[in-house]
């Protein structure tokens, strides 16, 4: 970089409705709360880019037994004009921990409502629950802007599809 030149980062009017990150008091919500989400505007939406969230520490209840059920959560997407903020899907996420649903509907849950806030090109959302009476649990979700390139990714992941696949070796996050 030459001697003058200046790095340009993001403005504060670039932030979009980000409000929750550097706050000092995180309000932790006591039920299902997809309200706290947060997107900030891609300033990149002409390049396709993975974006990856793992969740390590989900937590939901069982809806019949209200037993808490365990998870580690993969979120992939491609954005198009908006991305999620971190904290505002830390406190989503963390708002299934009082919420009784089958593991199924938690993933299918959380890509509807990632699908709803940013619309972004393509998200999958896999879950990797905890064994609990000697079975493990491995829903899969996928959704896509409907354009032909981004439903044929979303046919093949899903043609292709096998546990653990779209997640990654945890061991790289330790």
């Amino acid at each position: 970089m030459a001697k003058n030149a200046k790095s340009e980062g993001r403005k504060s009017k670039e932030m979009g409705s980000v409000s929750l990150l550097g706050n000092t008091k995180t309000n932790y919500p006591e039920t299902y709360a997809p309200e706290v989400l947060e997107k900030f505007p891609n300033k990149h939406p002409d390049n396709d880019a993975w974006t990856t969230f793992v969740c390590t520490e989900f937590t939901s209840l069982c809806p019949m037994t209200g037993q808490p059920d365990f998870a580690k959560i993969f979120i992939n997407y491609i954005a198009d004009k908006d991305m999620v903020e971190s904290k505002s899907l830390k406190i989503y996420l963390f708002s299934f921990r009082n919420h009784g649903d089958f593991h199924e509907d938690c993933v299918q849950k959380i890509c509807k409502d990632l699908f709803k806030l940013m619309k972004p090109k393509y998200i999958e959302v896999q879950g990797d629950f905890t064994p609990r009476g000697g079975i493990a649990i491995f829903p899969y979700a996928s959704m896509s802007n409907g354009s032909k390139k981004y439903e044929a990714l979303k046919d093949a992941r899903m043609a292709n599809y096998s546990p653990g696949k779209y997640g990654m070796d945890l061991a790289r996050l330790y």
